[in-house]
C-alpha cells in the first residue's frame, strides 16, 4: 500500500493508482470547487480532459497547482490539497456566489466595473483575490528541466491498439520509430474495454517494437505540432511534487519526424441537464476505467445515460463488479439496448440530479414524454465522442463534419500526418437536444458556463464562436474546452437554426495540456529552455569551476575566478593578462562553414557584402553579411584554405540563422553554381591565443614562425594537425587554432601549458567583452541588432563596389541613407559609470536619441566606456549627453567619441 495525504488527512492507495482512483477508493467524492460559483465538484473523467478534480500537489518549490487528479500517479508521501475554497472544502464561504448567479452571468465583468480610475483600483483588489484556482508557488523550484532533440522516420502519438499496431508495422519495416503515450502504461483502453485482459498482446507488441529498434516514451504528451513536422513532447520523469531520482523532473523533446501518425483517440462528451456538475456525475468510459483498471467502483446504485452503444460496456462492467444498474436511459428509440438484459428506457434523457451534502441521491429523466426518477449515487453519461484533432489542426489540417458521429473528423493536412483509430472513426451517436433548465445545465464545468450563458451571449449579438468564447470564457480554462466546445457549438447552432459546421469552430492552439514553466524558462531555470550542447572541452573547463554563461545553444565559461574573486574581478584580471602578456580562450562555438568547389569564390561573393573572391590562398579577411533588405545580420571572417576551398566563420548566436541563409542562397538564388557548403561548427573545436606574447607562444607550439595577420597555415600541435588563423578580436596579436573536436584535448593541454609558461591566463566571455568594446569591435545582438546598415556601423567603405551580393539592392532604398538614422558611436564617461542598456538623452525629461549597446571599463587606464547607437551619431562627436537607466536607478554624463578606444592605428595586432 502507498500512503498519501489529501487536505491534511492520510489515506492509502494501491500501486498504479492515479490520485483520482485513490480518492474514489477511499470514498472521497468531493474534491474541489468551481471557479466562479464555488460549486462542489467531483471527479468526472479518468484522463487529461478532467475539468473538476484540480488539486495542488507537493510543497514548497515543488508545489504544483491546478494539477489534474486524473493525471498524477500516487507515490509514497504524495501531498495533495484542494483549491479555491475557504475555510475548508466541505464548508466554503465562496459558495455564496452561487446565490448571486443571476448577476454573474456571461459578460458580467464587461457590464459591472465602470467608473473612474480610482474605482478600478478598488475593483482590482477583489478581482485579483478571486482570480485563479490554485496558488502559484513562492519558493524556487529545486528541480532541473532538460531538453532533447530527436529525429525519426515515424512518430506515433498514442499507444492504444491502433497506435501500437502502427508503431510495430513501421519498426519491423526498418523505420526509425518513436511511440509516445501520455499514460504510464500502454494499451490502457484495452483494459478499460475488457480486451487483452492479461496484457499479453500489449507486452508482446511493445517488446517487438523495442527489438526492432523503436523507442517508447511513456508519461509523455505530444504538446504541440509545428512547421516541417516538428512535434514537441513533454515527458514527465517524476510525478508532480515528487523528488526526481536524478534531479531532472521533466524533459521537453523536439522531434523532427518524416511521418507523424496520430492515434490520439477520442474524448467522451458529457450531457447537458440540470445540476449535471454535481459530484457523482461521471463520464461512462471513466467509470469503466476505474472499475476495470483500478478495481474501484464509484457507485452502488447507478443510472446510465447514453446516446450510443459504448455505454452498455460500462453497464456490464458495473454489474460484474457488484454494482446495481437501476436504469439505462437510452436517448435512441427502441429497440436500442433491447437485448442487453438491463433495465433500458428508450426515448429517455436525464433532466436533473438531486442530492444533499455534496452527494448525488437521485436522477430524474424524461422517458417518452413522462417524468420518472430513480434513487442513485452515480450517473454515468455518454453523449458521444469528440475525436482528439488538436495536433492535426496545429499541423495545418482541415476538418470534415461526420453527421453520424456528430463530430468533426480529420481531413486533409499540409504536413505529413495521418490520423488513425478512434480519432478518425468515432462511434455513431443519436443527437440529443438539451431539454432541461439552461441556467442549471453546465457545459464548461471549470469556468461555470451554462447553456443560459450561451443563450444570453447569442441574444446580445455574440454570434461568432470566437466572440462567444471570449464573452462567456467558455473553453478558456486549463482544460481548453475539451469537454465543453462541442456542446457550445451545438447550442449556438441550435439558436441560429443552422447545422453545427455552419456555426464555426474555435482554434486549437498548443500546448495540448498545460506545460510546466520550467521547461520554457530558458537558462533562468538552470539549463532549460533550449537544447544545451556541451563544448568538446566541457569537462576541462568544468574542472576549473568557471562561471558559466548561456550563448545560443551553448554554455561557455564567462570567467575563471581564482579564490574569492567576483565575476568583475576575475574578468578584469583575465583581460589585463591579454593586454599585458597572453591569454587563451575556447572559441569552439563560432559558426563555421566549409565552402568548396569551382564556383566557391562566386558563391561567397553573393553571401558576403565584401570582396572575398580575390583572396590569395592562405589569406583571410573580415566580412559581414546582409539580409535582402540591406540590414547587417551577421559578421565573421573568410579564409582561402586552397584554390577552391574556403572557411567562413560567423557568430555563435547566429549559427542557425547563417546556416539557413547559406542554404537559401545555395538552393534558390544560385542553384546553378558548382559549390558545396557544409556546416562544420561542431566538427572543429577552436582555441584563441591573444596578447603581446601570443606570437612567441605560437612559435613555441608549432616550432616555426606563426602566420602574419589575416593569414592562415596548417601546422601540428601535440602531434595533431591543426589550422592556424591569424586574426584578432581583442586588439592584440592573436591566433585562432582549429582542430577536429575529437582530438582537441591534447592540443588544449599543450597550449595551456605554454600560455602558463609565458605567465598568461585563461580568459572567458566577460574579459572578451571588455577587450572587444575597448577595441570597438561589433557583436551580433548588441551593435548588430537587425536595424543597422553597413553605413550606420561605419562599414560602408568595405562594401563590394561591384554589388551582386545579397542585400545590395536593398541598400539603394532612400530611407537607408536619410538623416536621422541611428549610427554607431563610442561613449566616454565624464561623470559616473555608464549603465549598459541605458537611454541616451540630451537632458532630463528629453526623448531618447539612442541607447548604450555595451559598456565596460578601460582595462589598463581605468574609466567607463561604452558603444552605442545615436541618432546622426557620426556628426555628434564631442557632444555631451546623459546615459540613464531608470529601471536600475543609474545615470552617467558621457561624451560622444569615435567607437575605438585602444590602438586606433591597429599597430598592436600586426606586430
Amino acid at each position: 500500500m502507498i500512503n498519501f495525504s489529501f487536505d491534511g488527512k492520510t489515506y492509502q492507495a494501491h500501486k498504479g493508482d492515479t490520485l483520482a482512483a485513490a480518492l474514489l477508493r477511499n470514498g472521497i467524492g468531493l474534491v474541489g470547487r468551481s471557479f466562479k460559483y464555488h460549486r462542489p465538484r467531483g471527479i468526472m473523467t479518468a484522463g487529461v480532459e478532467e475539468p473538476n478534480a484540480l488539486v495542488t500537489i507537493g510543497d514548497g518549490g515543488r508545489s504544483e497547482p491546478n494539477t489534474r487528479a486524473t493525471d498524477v500517479f500516487v507515490y509514497e508521501g504524495l501531498v495533495a490539497k484542494s483549491q479555491n475554497r475557504w475555510p475548508n472544502l466541505s464548508f466554503d464561504i465562496g459558495s455564496v456566489f452561487g446565490l448571486a448567479a443571476p448577476a454573474l452571468s456571461a459578460g458580467f465583468y464587461y457590464k459591472t466595473f465602470f467608473g473612474s480610475a480610482k474605482r478600478w483600483m478598488f475593483y482590482e483588489y477583489f478581482i485579483r483575490k478571486a482570480a485563479g484556482l490554485g496558488n502559484a508557488p513562492t519558493k524556487t523550484d529545486p528541480d532541473l528541466f532538460s531538453q532533447r532533440a530527436a529525429f525519426c522516420d515515424v512518430l506515433v502519438v498514442g499507444a492504444g491498439p491502433a497506435g501500437l499496431s502502427a508503431a510495430l508495422e513501421a519498426a519491423e519495416a526498418g523505420k526509425r520509430v518513436i511511440l509516445v503515450e501520455q499514460d504510464n502504461i500502454l494499451g490502457a483502453s484495452l483494459i478499460r474495454d475488457g480486451q487483452d485482459r492479461d496484457g499479453a498482446w500489449v507486452e508482446s507488441t511493445q517488446a517487438r517494437i523495442r527489438a526492432a529498434g523503436g523507442r517508447i516514451l511513456t508519461r509523455t504528451t505530444a504538446s504541440g505540432y509545428w512547421e516541417h513536422d516538428l512535434v514537441t513532447l513533454t515527458q514527465r520523469i517524476a510525478e508532480p511534487g515528487q523528488t526526481p531520482s536524478h534531479g531532472v523532473a521533466q524533459r521537453l523533446w523536439h522531434v523532427r519526424a518524416g511521418q507523424v501518425i496520430l492515434a490520439t483517440g477520442s474524448i467522451e462528451r458529457p450531457m447537458a441537464f440540470a445540476h449535471n456538475d454535481r459530484p457523482g456525475v461521471m463520464l461512462s468510459q471513466a467509470v469503466r476505467t476505474y472499475v476495470r483498471r483500478f478495481g474501484v467502483v464509484p457507485g452502488k446504485r447507478v443510472v446510465i445515460a447514453t446516446n450510443n452503444d459504448d455505454a452498455y460496456k460500462t453497464a456490464y462492467a458495473l454489474k460484474a463488479a457488484g454494482a446495481e444498474v437501476v436504469a439505462v436511459l437510452d436517448a435512441r428509440p427502441a429497440p436500442a439496448g433491447a437485448d442487453s438484459g438491463l433495465p433500458v428506457y428508450n426515448n429517455a434523457v436525464p433532466l436533473s440530479t438531486n442530492g444533499a451534502r455534496h452527494c448525488l441521491k437521485s436522477v430524474t429523466a424524461r422517458v417518452n414524454g413522462l417524468t420518472q426518477s430513480w434513487d442513485a449515487d452515480l450517473i454515468a453519461v455518454s453523449g458521444g465522442f469528440t475525436p482528439v484533432v488538436h495536433l492535426h489542426m496545429q499541423a495545418g489540417g482541415t476538418l470534415d463534419w461526420n453527421d453520424a458521429a456528430q463530430a468533426f473528423v480529420p481531413a486533409a493536412s499540409r504536413q505529413n500526418v495521418t490520423t488513425i483509430g478512434g480519432a478518425a472513426n468515432p462511434e455513431p451517436v443519436f443527437n440529443v437536444v438539451p431539454v432541461s433548465k439552461p441556467k442549471k445545465s453546465f457545459i464548461d464545468f471549470q469556468n461555470d458556463v451554462t447553456l443560459s450563458d450561451v443563450d444570453l451571449a447569442w441574444a446580445e449579438g455574440y454570434r461568432s464562436v470566437e466572440h462567444l468564447k471570449r464573452y462567456t470564457t467558455l473553453g478558456m480554462a486549463t482544460d481548453q474546452g475539451k469537454l465543453s466546445n462541442m456542446a457550445a457549438l451545438g447550442r449556438l447552432a441550435e439558436k441560429q437554426g443552422v447545422a453545427i459546421p455552419e456555426a464555426g469552430l474555435t482554434t486549437f492552439r498548443p500546448p495540448y495540456t498545460p506545460v510546466t514553466m520550467g521547461l520554457l524558462a530558458g537558462a533562468g531555470a538552470k539549463d532549460a529552455g533550449a537544447h544545451v550542447r556541451r563544448l568538446a572541452l566541457y569537462d576541462v573547463h568544468a574542472a576549473k569551476n568557471p562561471i558559466w554563461q548561456p550563448l545560443g545553444y551553448w554554455f561557455r565559461p564567462r570567467a575563471y575566478p581564482v579564490g574569492s574573486e567576483t565575476l568583475a574581478q576575475a574578468a578584469m584580471r583575465e583581460a589585463k593578462a591579454v593586454r599585458s602578456n597572453v591569454g587563451m580562450t575556447d572559441v569552439s562555438t563560432l559558426a563555421k562553414f566549409e565552402v568548396s568547389g569551382p564556383d566557391a569564390a562566386a558563391f561567397l561573393e553573393i553571401i558576403c557584402a565584401t570582396t572575398v573572391g580575390k583572396l590569395a590562398v592562405g589569406r583571410g579577411r573580415y566580412t559581414f553579411m546582409l539580409r535582402e533588405d540591406g540590414f547587417v545580420f551577421d559578421d565573421g571572417t573568410v579564409w582561402r584554405l586552397d584554390e577552391n576551398r574556403y572557411l567562413l566563420t560567423s557568430s555563435t548566436g547566429g549559427a542557425d540563422r547563417m546556416a539557413t541563409h547559406i542554404s537559401y542562397v545555395r538552393q534558390y538564388l544560385c542553384p546553378h553554381l558548382r559549390v558545396s557548403a557544409i556546416n562544420v561548427q561542431e566538427h572543429y573545436a577552436g582555441i584563441a591565443v591573444a596578447g603581446p606574447q601570443a606570437k612567441a607562444t605560437l612559435s613555441a607550439l608549432i616550432g616555426e614562425e606563426p602566420p602574419r595577420h589575416m593569414s592562415t597555415v596548417p601546422a601540428m600541435i601535440a602531434g595533431v594537425p591543426v589550422i592556424i588563423l591569424a586574426a584578432s578580436y581583442s586588439g592584440e596579436r592573436a591566433f585562432e587554432i582549429y582542430v577536429e573536436a575529437s582530438h582537441v584535448g591534447p592540443v588544449w593541454a599543450e597550449c595551456e601549458a605554454e600560455v602558463s609558461k609565458q605567465g598568461g591566463a585563461l580568459y572567458g566571455l566577460e574579459a572578451m567583452e571588455f577587450l572587444r568594446i575597448e577595441k570597438g569591435h561589433l557583436v551580433v545582438g548588441g551593435e548588430v541588432d537587425g536595424r543597422m546598415t553597413p553605413h550606420d556601423l561605419a562599414l560602408d567603405k568595405m562594401l563590394n563596389k561591384a554589388g551582386g551580393y545579397v542585400g545590395a539592392s536593398g541598400l539603394s532604398r532612400p530611407a537607408l541613407s536619410e538623416a536621422g538614422r541611428r549610427q554607431l558611436v563610442g561613449l566616454e564617461a565624464i561623470e559616473g559609470n555608464i549603465p549598459e542598456g541605458a537611454m541616451l538623452i540630451t537632458g532630463e525629461g528629453a526623448s531618447p536619441h539612442g541607447h548604450v549597446s555595451a559598456a565596460a571599463f578601460r582595462i589598463l587606464d581605468g574609466g567607463s566606456i561604452a558603444l552605442g547607437q545615436l541618432t546622426d551619431g557620426f556628426a555628434r562627436h564631442g557632444e555631451e549627453l546623459i546615459a540613464t537607466s531608470p529601471t536600475r536607478g543609474q545615470m552617467a554624463r558621457v561624451r560622444v567619441v569615435a567607437p575605438h578606444f585602444y590602438d586606433t592605428a591597429g599597430e598592436r595586432y600586426r606586430d
